[in-house]
């Protein structure tokens, strides 16, 4: 093995290990998602943000969603946010986000009980790879939307 090129390289040990590491710990999901189904599902900032806030819980109701929301985008207490705003932004979320998100089969609504749920088919990988970037895009909506939701 005096020819370099027949050297074994630690880099490519390491890499190795690494997925190997991912493959047990992580099995691949039964179809791997396309990275413009990825961006597609996160391109908006509220529902980064609803998928940030699934991180620390898998089930809120809109009305929940609808305060952090407005609480985030003004820069403001929960508890401060007036009824107003949180119907405006419970209407936008109702109306445009959610269906999209249940759409690309990231969540669930419930109706009845107007709750937003983690779906098992999508989510897992949308959420890792959010989760992923989520310190290199928006640090400050992730810190916020996994804080703890205070009910009034």
């Amino acid at each position: 093995m005096d020819d370099e090129s027949e050297r074994p390289n630690a880099g490519d040990d390491l890499r190795r290990n690494v997925k190997a590491y991912i493959r047990k710990a992580h099995p691949p999901p039964a179809e791997i998602l396309e990275l413009n189904f990825v961006y597609e599902a996160l391109a908006h900032p509220r529902r980064r943000y609803l998928c940030y806030s699934l991180l620390s819980s898998s089930r809120w109701t809109l009305t929940e969603l609808a305060t952090k929301l407005v609480a985030w985008e003004r820069d403001i207490p929960e508890e401060d946010v007036a009824e107003f705003n949180r119907d405006e932004m419970y209407v936008s979320l109702h109306h445009a986000h959610v269906p999209k998100l249940v759409d690309l089969d990231i969540v669930e609504y419930d109706t009845g009980g107007e709750e937003v749920i983690i779906a098992s088919t999508n989510a897992p990988q949308v959420l890792a790879a959010l989760q992923g970037a989520g310190a290199s895009i928006d640090v400050l909506q992730e810190t916020h939307a996994r804080s703890n939701y205070k009910q009034e």
